[in-house]
């Protein structure tokens, strides 16, 4: 064998090296933040779900109270009739309840999620039907409509508090879920969606990433569109 070529052998050794090495970095930095999205989102809506159960079972027991109220208020009993709407208050407080989809996961993170940016002073309107029964995993689902709506506020948060919005869809279209969120960016020009991708830092990146290799995952479709001052997001998922 020529020096040459033995030159040539070892270059390409080290390079074929430094890719495997490359490669399995890249994989376990992709696990590790896969992992901590998971956990982070599983105690969102392991929380989120609990409230939601409350606020039913307060629904459930509506009548019991008003009879409690009004057993106060005849008995000319003011203060205690004042404590307990009070207490009644305080379980109730920073609960919203704006989305009953059919789906009780999905009802979990969008209404924690669109709570929250109406409560920023986002200005939002949203339609959302989910089936009860899905093809897609309820955590997957959950990472996937949590890190749009999560892009969509922090776009919002950059733009002049005027100009806020979000407009939120997601129903079954031909067979499949159909997601769409439409907001205010101050981002002008129009990217290709790898470029975009790849040029994102931060948690905004890793959650286009997130939402990318779901999609890929149930061979799903996914479409962004940026045009001056607006970013469109549509997502179809097979049922």
């Amino acid at each position: 064998m020529s020096t040459v070529t033995m030159i040539l052998a070892g270059l390409l050794v080290l390079a074929l090296t430094a890719f495997l090495a490359y490669r399995a970095l890249d994989m376990a930095y992709e696990r590790r933040i896969a992992s901590y999205q998971n956990k982070l989102l599983k105690n969102q809506v392991d929380e989120v779900h609990n409230v939601y159960l409350t606020m039913r079972g307060w629904r459930h027991d509506y009548h019991n109270h008003m009879q409690s109220v009004k057993a106060y208020l005849a008995m000319d009993n003011l203060e205690e009739a004042r404590a307990y709407l009070d207490a009644l208050e305080q379980d109730l407080d920073d609960i919203n309840l704006l989305f009953n989809t059919g789906n009780i996961n999905a009802d979990a993170i969008l209404n924690s999620k669109i709570s929250l940016a109406i409560k920023k002073g986002i200005r939002v309107d949203y339609k959302a039907t989910v089936p009860g029964e899905l093809g897609v995993s309820d955590i997957d689902l959950c990472v996937v409509i949590g890190n749009l709506i999560d892009n969509a506020v922090e776009a919002c948060e950059k733009v002049e508090p005027d100009h806020q919005f979000i407009r939120l869809y997601i129903g079954v279209l031909r067979g499949n879920l159909y997601l769409s969120v439409t907001n205010a960016t101050c981002e002008q020009t129009r990217k290709l969606d790898e470029e975009y991708v790849t040029t994102k830092r931060g948690n905004h990146g890793h959650g286009l990433k997130r939402i990318n290799n779901i999609v890929h995952k149930y061979d799903g479709f996914i479409n962004r569109k940026n045009e001056p001052g607006v970013f469109v997001t549509e997502i179809m998922l097979p049922l």
